[in-house]
């Protein structure tokens, strides 16, 4: 795993499925569904690392997305 790509404070989606340990597809599909929180740049989905952490935490304490 590349760490360098983590402290980043914006991620692209296929870092957010390298760091939740997802396939790129179950990532883009969350993040089309609104279930993990992002935004476009254009055509290109970008994820709040700082969102991330929070969605995290909320799983954490037994929510679901």
């Amino acid at each position: 795993m590349n760490d360098h790509n983590f402290d980043k404070e914006i991620l692209t989606v296929s870092q957010v499925a390298e760091y939740l340990q997802l396939s790129e597809m179950t990532a883009y599909k969350l993040v089309q569904e609104g279930r993990i929180p992002a935004f476009k740049i254009g055509r290109h989905w970008r994820v709040k690392k700082s969102d991330l952490t929070s969605l995290i935490d909320q799983l954490g304490r037994g929510e679901r997305i």
